[in-house]
């Protein structure tokens, strides 16, 4: 895994195309997205095939963050690809001082749902036909960051933590595109 750039976006935009092929975002969104200061972009590549990418919107001392996509070629998809790519975002985000981190997910994908809230998301609305041309609402969920975190270190023996958040931590009443 690793920061994607640029030089991506032809593979980037083939698996979006793959994936999405009714909505999927403009070879000018995704440069945007790419380049954007406030976005980061990750690439999980195999022997040079791009088999996922993921990117986080955080504006610079932002206390929320969106999770703007998350996709896996369909043949890599159930081995936990999509997992660590998520948590990579939720990684960045912690580092970027993010408090609680929100996405949209389609309603018809149960697999992205359960990801989702196997990591702590939790549904607080719905956008009733949100995805377009498809008519399929968008379930919004919500991660408190400071509870994942901490969970997430506890579990790990302490070797998950990111840079000054230990600090922060003690502060934090604490407790995953598509």
């Amino acid at each position: 895994m690793r920061r994607a750039t640029l030089d991506d976006l032809g593979a980037i935009m083939r698996l979006e195309r793959a994936s999405f092929p009714t909505d999927a975002w403009s070879d000018a969104m995704m440069r945007e997205e790419l380049g954007s200061p406030h976005g980061w972009y990750v690439v999980d590549e195999v022997a040079g095939r791009l088999l996922g990418y993921a990117g986080l919107r955080a504006v610079h001392n932002a206390k929320d963050a969106d999770i703007q996509t998350i996709t896996i070629a369909e043949e890599s998809r159930g081995r936990g690809r999509g997992r660590a790519l998520l948590r990579e975002l939720l990684h960045e985000a912690a580092r970027r001082h993010v408090t609680d981190v929100f996405l949209e997910v389609r309603a018809d994908n149960p697999v992205a749902q359960r990801l989702y809230l196997s990591e702590g998301f939790a549904e607080i609305g719905r956008k009733p036909r949100y995805y377009q041309p498809d008519d399929v609402d968008a379930l919004v969920m919500r991660l408190d960051l400071r509870g994942w975190h901490a969970s997430t270190a506890s579990a790990a023996g302490g070797a998950d933590a990111v840079p000054g958040a230990a600090g922060r931590a003690q502060a934090w009443d604490g407790g995953v595109c598509s």
